[in-house]
Order: structure tokens, then C-alpha cells, then sequence
């Protein structure tokens, strides 16, 4: 093998490596898709002989279907609106004050964003059975926006040095308060900030199904994450053309969501709060 075909190899192989990751990723997405609209759908991937929405019907007519993804919904989007008031209220003083221990407090919350959560469950399971939480739709938000806290203080204080003193101390001229300029002057430049935090914030709690697993036991409290196990039956037999079209419609907040914040997030992503004049 000469040089030429070396070369040509080292230029094929990672494309080639990443057509394979990439079918990987796939195959179980079109099998969600095709199964969904296959009214005899088995585990195989198979093209459906006929092609119907009655498994999507079926999902969602059901009432406690429609229950588990208000309940989602509500919990994750109370979850996202607590995050980013309480971390903007919270990174505003990380981010334009001094403090002496300001770096290793920054460094702790970095750690704390690294905490994997089984490893704190059985704890908070003790605790929430104390403080009667158990059970509680309430509880396990309150448990979401603590585990979320220091992810959501560490990045919006990021984002929000990004935003230059000068206007905020422009508007103290013109008599407002801290609170008024956080309002009307900092949060309006963070709003890439502010949408990132959010995006990642909702759905980390819709997609998270170990949390409520363990600290909600009445099956009319479970999210949608929870609803899936409805589809197995007890020998593990599966009704796989409702579970995809659930599956499907599980998915599609979080995707919408993205879709519709996406230029919000490339912005995030570049810090772009606001710019000196």
C-alpha cells in the first residue's frame, strides 16, 4: 500500500465510522416511527402492509394519558420557570460583586452540577418520607429545581457577564432600583441565556423517569415519563404499536421546544448577552 492510498484510507475511515454511529442512531428512531403507524407492529423493523393512525387515536384518547402529560408538562415547566427566576436572582451577585470566597463557591457548584442523582436518592427517599413529600407531584418538582439549582446558577452567571456593567449603571442614573435593572435591563439581554437554561432545564426533568420512579407511588400521579410501563404486559409482551405512537408523542415537546429556541441557543451557546457601546 503506498502513501496515496494511505492517505486516501485515513480520509475515508472516519466518515465511514461515523455513517456507522450515525445508522446506529437510526434504526431504533425509524423503528419508532414505522411501528407507530403499523397496526400489527412486532419488535422487528418491517415495513407495515397497511398503514394506520389508530394507535395514535388510541394513546391519545386515553384519559390517563392525558393526565400523565399535563403532569409532565406541569412539572416540567414549573420546574423551568423556578430554575431561571431563582438562578437569575442568584448568579446577579456571583457575577457583579467581589466576594472573598467567590471562586471556591463557584467551584462548588460546579462540583454540585457533576452529582449524579442515584447516588443522593436514597437520602432524599429518607427525607421525603419525613417531611411527608412522598408521593407528592409538588415534592418532586421541589426535588427537580434543587438538583437543577447549581446548573442553572452556574451558567446563568456565565451568561449574564456577558451583559456590560454600563447599561445597568445607566439605568441606576435614571433612578432604578437593582431589581428594575435585573428587570429591565440585564434579563432582556440574557434572553439566549435565559432560553438555554430553560430548553436544557425542561428537559432534562420531562426525560427523567428514575426520579419519579422512586418518589411518587400513585399511578394517577405518574408523569408520561412512567406511562410507558402501561405497554408491557406481565410476561414482558409489549402492545408496540401503542408504545411507539406514545413514544412519538413523548418526544415531540422537547423537539418543538428545540426547534422553536434553536437560534436562541447558538446564541447562548456564544455568550451573546449584549455588546459595549
Amino acid at each position: 500500500m503506498n502513501a496515496k492510498q494511505r492517505k486516501l484510507i485515513y480520509r475515508i475511515l472516519p466518515y465511514l465510522i461515523l455513517t456507522v454511529i450515525g445508522i446506529c442512531f437510526l434504526l431504533p428512531l425509524l423503528w419508532v416511527l414505522v411501528a407507530s403507524v403499523d397496526p400489527n407492529a412486532m419488535q422487528s423493523l418491517k415495513m407495515p402492509t397497511r398503514l394506520t393512525g389508530a394507535n395514535y387515536g388510541d394513546v391519545i384518547t386515553n384519559g390517563e394519558n392525558q393526565r400523565a402529560f399535563l403532569i409532565g408538562l406541569f412539572m416540567s415547566l414549573g420546574q423551568a420557570v423556578i430554575v431561571v427566576l431563582l438562578g437569575l436572582l442568584a448568579a446577579y451577585p456571583l457575577s457583579r460583586y467581589q466576594m472573598k470566597y467567590k471562586k471556591p463557591f463557584m467551584l462548588t457548584i460546579l462540583f454540585m452540577t457533576s452529582l449524579p442523582i442515584t447516588a443522593v436518592m436514597v437520602p432524599v427517599y429518607q427525607l421525603f418520607l419525613s417531611l411527608k413529600l412522598y408521593n407528592n407531584i409538588f415534592g418532586v418538582i421541589l426535588f427537580y429545581v434543587a438538583s437543577s439549582m447549581p446548573y442553572g446558577i452556574w451558567m446563568l452567571k456565565n451568561f449574564m457577564d456577558s451583559v456590560p456593567n454600563d447599561m445597568e449603571e445607566a439605568a441606576w442614573v435614571d433612578g432604578a432600583s437593582v431589581f428594575t435593572g435585573i428587570r429591565k435591563v440585564v434579563a432582556p439581554l440574557m434572553i439566549p441565556g435565559i432560553c438555554t437554561v430553560a430548553i436544557f432545564t425542561f428537559s432534562g426533568s420531562w426525560g427523567n423517569f428514575f426520579v419519579p420512579y422512586i418518589l411518587l407511588q400513585s399511578p394517577e400521579n405518574f408523569p408520561a415519563s412512567l406511562k410507558l410501563y402501561q405497554f408491557f404486559g406481565q410476561y414482558g409482551m409489549a402492545d408496540y404499536g401503542k408504545l411507539a405512537a406514545f413514544s412519538v408523542l413523548y418526544a415531540l415537546p422537547s423537539v418543538v421546544l428545540y426547534i422553536l429556541s434553536q437560534q436562541f441557543m447558538s446564541k447562548g451557546f456564544g455568550l451573546q448577552g449584549g455588546t459595549k457601546g
